[in-house]
């Protein structure tokens, strides 16, 4: 069990106060904005305080095993009077006070029910620290997609101002050309065209960047959140396991998974639970109990104490309860058969989950080396049309179109790397073994 799993556990609400003033000074690292969210994501901070929660309630099974211990006292003040029904009545009165104290321990010998909770205590336990491991698992990839869509979008911005630029160089040219007399009307309407979808671009891009800036803010609970970018291209290198290794991993280590197994145990011991009400129960029971008597009693003259030391086995059978107990049998069984069902579905979606996730993986690494091939071909493309169209061998159509096909695929590759850094985070979520120390080597991928 890990209730953080982390190597940075204790900064929370000072780093993201230190971030909070100097994020408009310096741009922030992945790890940093993960540490700022953990003091501020309202479902990170519910979900371990769901967490403190279980563990009260299960460590309150041990009530039923444990000894429990009582103390009870109590004083009277009685005035007694006697009055005989001779004439005249020799009336007698008498004042005197009772003192009563006792202390009792009772010793559970054998409940069934009461070891059977208690078992469940454990399996609740376990299962609330894996409810808390998926929470901070779920808050890891959540702050990670925020921050790669922030650079995402913040290349598209730039892909698209460079492009916009490029195809304004390219409508001088043509309107130069036409000016003299060696470009057609069409070539000059063309970039135009093409100008002004770039000029549109630029609009949606800087919307979709301040759109994303804000969700990041959101996540990690600072303001004018700047991203640290990728230093060089390099990535993470493909998982040395096999995808059937990754699945018998998540079998084992997603806490959707044991919570499912957790969940078909407690539920196999409420069975218990419930076929104890068939059981006896026999408690131990130890009592010292002592009567002070001051001034007498109605009977007894002088002060007095009495004490009584005892010890008893109780046995309780029950022996009919109206039927409650055989239908709470009925429930418990049929809840059991759920829950079986529920572990069974939750295995198979894990592994579903992990195959998608490291075919995506695998996928999209290939992807960035196709990608990088394309841009290089495309970039060679451009180079050739610009040379036909200075020498009169291609139209302006083609420099346009060689010059919308690079920054395009300048685009996918940007974002091809970025979903790569992600779907790494994603695979081992999936897999159950996504802790924050797997932030470090994305981490060190960054700009110092």
């Amino acid at each position: 069990m890990s209730l953080s799993s982390t190597l940075f556990r204790k900064l929370p609400l000072t780093a993201a106060v230190v971030l909070a003033f100097a994020s408009h000074a310096q741009a922030q690292s992945l790890v940093e904005m993960y540490e700022a969210a953990r003091g501020y994501d309202a479902g990170f901070i519910s979900a371990k305080a769901q967490f403190e929660a279980n563990l009260a309630k299960a460590n309150q099974t041990l009530g039923g095993i444990l000894p429990n211990i009582a103390l009870a006292a109590s004083a009277t003040r009685t005035k007694f009077e006697f009055r005989p029904d001779t004439s005249p009545p020799p009336a007698t009165s008498k004042l005197y006070g009772t003192g009563v104290a006792a202390v009792t321990l009772s010793q559970p010998v054998y409940r069934p029910s009461a070891w059977a909770a208690y078992r469940q205590g454990g399996h609740l336990l376990e299962q609330a620290a894996a409810q808390f491991e998926a929470a901070e698992q779920d808050l890891l990839v959540r702050v990670s997609q925020a921050y790669f869509d922030v650079l995402t979008s913040e290349d598209n911005l730039q892909l698209v101002q460079a492009q916009k630029k490029a195809v304004g160089e390219q409508l001088a040219s043509a309107k130069r050309n036409f000016e003299v007399g060696t470009a057609t009307i069409t070539g000059v309407r063309d970039a135009q065209a093409r100008f002004d979808l770039t000029n549109a671009q630029e609009i949606a891009a800087e919307n979709d960047l301040r759109i994303k800036r804000l969700a990041l803010d959101l996540a990690v609970g600072l303001s004018n959140t700047q991203p640290k970018r990728l230093a060089n291209n390099k990535l993470i290198d493909t998982p040395s396991e096999d995808v059937t290794t990754w699945v018998s991993q998540s079998e084992v280590a997603s806490p959707a998974v044991r919570q499912a197994k957790l969940g078909l145990e407690v539920a196999s011991l409420e069975v218990d639970k419930a076929n104890s009400g068939h059981k006896p129960t026999i408690d131990a029971q130890l009592s010292y109990s002592g009567v002070r008597n001051d001034g007498g009693s109605s009977t007894l003259q002088g002060s007095s104490r009495v004490f009584n030391p005892s010890a008893a086995l109780v046995l309780n059978v029950p022996l009919f309860a109206g039927f409650s107990t055989m239908y709470r049998v009925r429930e418990t069984v049929a809840l059991a058969d759920k829950a079986r069902s529920d572990f069974e579905n939750a295995r198979r979606t894990t592994a579903q989950a992990t195959r998608t996730a490291y075919f995506g993986l695998v996928a999209g690494l290939s992807q960035v080396k196709a990608y990088e091939a394309a841009e290089a071909s495309s970039q060679s493309a451009l180079d050739a049309n610009k040379l036909g169209y200075s020498v009169g061998v291609n139209i302006n159509i083609d420099v346009l179109n060689s010059q919308s096909q690079l920054y395009q695929t300048k685009r996918d590759l940007a974002k091809a790397r970025y979903d790569v850094l992600v779907s790494n985070l994603k695979l081992r979520q999936a897999a159950g073994t996504l802790t924050p120390a797997d932030l470090q080597p994305i981490n060190a991928l960054l700009a110092p």
